[in-house]
């Protein structure tokens, strides 16, 4: 489900989607099947790797199709709530790159795992915003508007602050070539959303007739992402599957919990703090898995693959939680 096929109108409001019945149907069934492909594809990376173990150079390229994708999701006006209403914006990005890289630090270390493995979990929490969260948001009955200008701007902030991030906290555990890393996330991730972003301004029905399919492209992609990835490291993850898993639901956690404090901290309306939880909480564990494969060792990439699937689990069942519950 699009941002952008929302009403302009129901978006200033802070609501998202109309809620209908369909909308509502939509949602429910992307947000469900989601992590349940991850899944099934991080089980066919596990149990038959062979077929796979060559395919990481379809990484980047899949990477950059789910980046296109998401650029088409956008409109110029989508980033207007960042001038309009500036603070929530300011504080959700601000935790997103503070928040989130030093959960992974910490974790890492209270964890005692291994370079390779320490130094995936903070790259994963040195990526942007996840490309999920509007959908979860919304589900959350949280503030879509605000969502998707998170989203927006810490993607296009990742190529400065994610090498930095990477280079200053993982950099003890691995070498960190930060220039390259920069280099690569502008291919991955900038150039493709503002192709799409301008592609979209350019020619909207044309886009508009595919938005429906997008969602389905990305989370496809993703699967595949997490099948070579597990698949190039399946013996790691039958050496160390549970310290990840709790490494990473740790990550997941502390992150969620963290970005609906801060919200509340700045005092926040009730629906922004469940949009800053979400967008805290879920990353682009995608980019980090293949970013990770490229600069690291292939377990580096274990933690993004797993977060991949955790982060759906948990953003699935905290929108079901407070959906039942007023904003008020």
């Amino acid at each position: 489900m699009s941002p952008s096929q929302h009403s302009r109108e129901d978006l200033a409001r802070g609501q998202g989607a109309p809620r209908t019945p369909a909308a509502d149907r939509t949602a429910r069934i992307a947000v469900t099947l989601f992590p349940l492909l991850i899944i099934a594809g991080g089980a066919v990376g596990l149990f038959l790797p062979t077929p796979f173990v060559d395919l990481a150079f379809l990484i980047n390229p899949l990477l950059m199709v789910i980046m296109f994708g998401m650029g088409l999701t956008l409109t110029f006006p989508d980033f207007a709530m960042v001038v309009r209403h500036p603070l929530p914006v300011l504080l959700g990005v601000v935790a997103q790159f503070v928040v989130m890289p030093l959960i992974g630090l910490l974790v890492s270390v209270a964890l005692g795992l291994s370079p390779a493995l320490a130094a995936g979990v903070i790259l994963v929490g040195c990526a942007p915003g996840g490309t999920a969260s509007n959908v979860v948001t919304y589900l959350a009955r949280g503030n879509v508007a605000l969502s998707v200008s998170m989203t927006s701007v810490s993607t296009l902030l990742a190529p400065i602050f994610t090498p930095l991030l990477t280079l200053w906290l993982a950099g003890q555990y691995l070498p960190v070539d930060a220039g390259s890393m920069a280099w690569s996330i502008v291919q991955i991730v900038l150039v493709p959303v503002l192709l799409g972003l301008v592609l979209r301004a350019v020619v909207p029905r044309a886009v508009d007739a595919v938005l429906p399919v997008l969602p389905w492209v990305s989370v496809l992609a993703i699967s595949f992402v997490v099948v070579v990835v597990v698949a190039r490291s399946a013996e790691a993850i039958f050496a160390a599957g549970l310290l990840i898993l709790l490494a990473v639901v740790l990550h997941n956690g502390a992150g969620l919990a963290l970005g609906y404090g801060v919200g509340r901290l700045f005092r926040q309306p009730v629906a922004s703090r469940r949009t800053m939880a979400v967008e805290i909480g879920m990353q682009n564990s995608g980019l980090a898995s293949g970013l990770a494969a490229q600069y690291f060792a292939p377990e580096s990439a274990l933690p993004g693959a797993v977060f991949s699937v955790w982060h759906n689990v948990s953003g699935a069942l905290i929108a079901a939680y407070w959906r039942r519950r007023s904003t008020d």
